[in-house]
């Protein structure tokens, strides 16, 4: 299948691009470093420079392909940028996507989301992804789509290291003895891998975790 796989060479999406090319998939990844295409290419797919913020861009790439998978990022230092609204420029990507993929006419839509999606107050900064999941769900109802609901990140877990070093603790909002679920992004970048390749069907939810810890 012809796949588009937004992120760039990141955590998810450099697993996953390797993985969907082994399976004999021709990817192509959308990324808005020139410099990385040389980095695409040696993994054997394509390079498409562009930004999520140029819709034109987006449905010229998705046009003709089988399945997009899309996620939302920001720049490293945008969410300490206090002139940024962040939630606000993140839903603008995600009215993007909506956009580029009725422009492009593509049917299937695998969506990089998070744990907490489901809700629209009392998850913070996670509202976003909230935002986005609604956005696309207006898309017409022969876009069949995925969610992928991750759960937080092990490497968060290094922000403990500090307060572990000098404390001997761990200082958290649930009780010492409560297991917390975990995600590697190659276990993400998997489940990806595994959901692009099943049949899709309507609007879809699925959540990802590695281990509790």
């Amino acid at each position: 299948m012809k796949i588009v796989v937004t992120g760039s060479l990141g955590n998810i999406s450099k697993p996953l691009t390797e993985e969907l090319g082994q399976k004999g998939h021709s990817v192509t990844v959308i990324s808005s470093k020139a410099e990385r295409q040389s980095a695409i290419e040696s993994l054997g797919a394509k390079a498409a420079i562009g930004t999520m913020e140029d819709v034109d861009f987006l449905s010229t790439t998705f046009k003709g392909v089988d399945i997009v998978y899309v996620m939302e990022t920001l720049g490293p230092d945008s969410f300490f940028d206090q002139n940024l609204d962040i939630v606000a420029a993140i839903s603008k990507i995600g009215n993007n996507y909506k956009q580029a993929i009725q422009q492009s006419g593509v049917k299937r839509v695998v969506h990089l989301s998070s744990i907490g999606a489901h809700m629209d107050k009392g998850n913070g900064i996670l509202v976003f992804h909230y935002n986005v999941e609604n956005i696309l769900k207006q898309l017409p109802d022969d876009v069949s789509i995925k969610f992928m609901r991750p759960v937080g990140f092990y490497y968060n877990m290094f922000g403990f290291i500090p307060t572990i070093k000098n404390q001997s603790a761990i200082v958290q909002n649930y009780g010492g003895d409560e297991k917390e679920p975990w995600v590697s992004p190659l276990d993400i970048a998997a489940v990806i891998a595994e959901e692009i390749e099943k049949p899709f069907e309507g609007r879809t939810v699925r959540y990802i975790a590695s281990d509790e810890v």
